[in-house]
């Protein structure tokens, strides 16, 4: 009889061990390539098959606002930010890792795109060139402080959407936050 628990009971231990394991597997986010085929929605965010995923830390300028040229041309902000995301995506294999999750269930991820043999961080890239921003917290401090300096530099050297005038995309945010506050 105490042979025929004590078997039970390895059994039992083997079996919670394999689900623990199972679990902790599962449970680990794992990195992905970006599907050529992905639906970009946004300079941040896109969606492949069911899922939702958008750059962590990184804000795209909103579509449907406006960047005004110095010869007073008007193009959509948002959508410029878009281009140069699918340009990015187009001309490199770009695999994230998922960090977590936003409120939409968008998976927040971070990527790296593989250019001439290097690879560059994909928000870094966009925000250091002009074309994206910086995302702040609720309370105006940034997400990522790296992003943050790439953010501070483009906009020192006029680069990308620097060289427009635009409304920033952080601070309209942060306004509707407000407004819908109060």
């Amino acid at each position: 009889m105490k042979q025929a628990r004590f078997a039970v009971l390895a059994a039992f231990s083997v079996c919670a061990s394999a689900r623990a394991q199972d679990a902790t597997t599962s449970s680990v986010p794992t990195p992905f390539t970006v599907s050529k085929s992905a639906q970009l929605l946004t300079g941040d965010t896109w969606r492949d098959g069911d899922h939702l995923f958008r750059l962590y830390g990184v804000q795209s300028c909103l579509r449907g606002t406006s960047a005004e040229q110095p010869n007073g041309n008007k193009l959509d902000c948002g959508n410029i930010s878009l281009a140069h995301l699918a340009a990015l995506f187009d001309s490199a294999a770009v695999t994230c890792q998922p960090i977590g999750y936003a409120l939409d269930k968008a998976a927040f991820v971070v990527c790296g795109a593989q250019l001439n043999g290097d690879t560059i961080d994909v928000g870094t890239a966009l925000i250091a060139t002009g074309y994206a921003f910086a995302a702040t917290t609720a309370k105006g401090k940034a997400v990522n402080e790296n992003y943050l300096i790439a953010e501070i530099n483009a906009k020192m050297k006029r680069a990308g959407l620097w060289g427009t005038t635009f409304q920033h995309p952080v601070q309209l945010l942060l306004n509707k936050r407000s407004e819908r506050q109060q």
